[in-house]
């Protein structure tokens, strides 16, 4: 705490500065600063993926810029900046090949939904594409793979920004996470301890703890669970590098909604009311969800 009281002019001893912040905060513009830094970052040639990384841990990401951050983060664009229009161009025709090569194939046509295209240029280009003849609904893997991509087309307008951010989504979420995300509940588990170990009894002794909704929050990653304008801060945080973010928000619904819980003694009602929360209070949710993982995080962040 010392820092208020050094002599030197630290940015927490600008009274203009702490006046602004505070004004920008009252108004709604909390993140006008951060935009401006963010802004600097995207300057540099090439761009600084660690920088870029712990920017989105720290702060959420403005909506202006949040989908080029979240492709060059995930690998679709590189981190040199002249490349970023020669690159865009390429992810485009790979996208209209791999279309045209399942439509020749007969796998898709005009009236197959989109998430379902989606999910089959995946399998295409991951080798996993089933024999045309054995095609069948999606099973429970490819309903994860679904639910992100109804998310994402909510988020994202154009089809081609849309596949190539699912796909490497999806692909970064299971490379880096994989063998975290069994561990999640537990995790959650242990933090439920920490804020609220009455709540943790009554899931243990109604037998819900081991019912909770862990594929649509940990699987989906919150797809089908938040509506897009609270899901895509979480999933700044996913893409820059942390899946214990998912755990927090997790936590945070349960802390909102204890007392409807507590109020439940079936585990089937308990679930059922945490697959479809109410969708109002989302953002709140979110936002107390960041700030605990901050709280247990320290303030950074960069593992998982």
């Amino acid at each position: 705490m010392h820092m208020f009281n050094c002599p030197g002019g630290t940015m927490a001893d600008d009274p203009q500065r702490n006046f602004r912040s505070a004004y920008y905060e009252k108004v709604g513009f909390r993140g006008v600063e951060e935009k401006k830094s963010l802004e600097i970052l995207l300057k540099d040639n090439p761009l600084d993926l660690e920088k870029l990384s712990t920017f989105s841990q720290r702060f959420p990401l403005p909506s202006m810029y949040r989908i080029h951050v979240w492709k060059v983060l995930l690998g679709i664009l590189p981190p040199h900046s002249d490349s970023h229009a020669l690159v865009g161009g390429y992810r485009k025709e790979q996208y209209q090949d791999i279309l045209e090569a399942l439509e020749v194939m007969r796998y898709i046509n005009s009236s197959t939904p989109s998430t379902h295209v989606y999910l089959r240029m995946f399998q295409l280009e991951s080798q996993t594409l089933p024999r045309c003849s054995e095609t069948s609904p999606p099973d429970e893997e490819n309903e994860d793979f679904l639910s992100i991509s109804r998310a994402m087309e909510e988020i994202v307008d154009d089809p081609v920004d849309c596949y190539w951010l699912v796909k490497c989504f999806v692909n970064q979420y299971h490379t880096k996470f994989g063998d975290s995300v069994p561990h999640l509940p537990k995790s959650l588990e242990h933090y439920l301890s920490q804020e609220e170990p009455r709540l943790l009894n009554h899931l243990k002794n109604s037998g819900a703890l081991h019912q909770l909704p862990y594929n649509l929050w940990f699987r989906c990653c919150f797809a089908g669970c938040l509506p897009e304008s609270s899901l895509q801060r979480v999933w700044d945080k996913v893409i820059s590098g942390s899946c214990k973010i998912l755990v927090f928000v997790a936590l945070e619904i349960l802390l909102s909604y204890k007392i409807i819980l507590m109020g439940i003694n079936r585990p089937e009602g308990m679930v059922k009311f945490l697959c479809n929360i109410p969708q109002e209070n989302t953002d709140a949710i979110v936002t107390k969800a960041i700030d605990l993982w901050h709280k247990y995080s320290g303030t950074l962040i960069h593992a998982i």
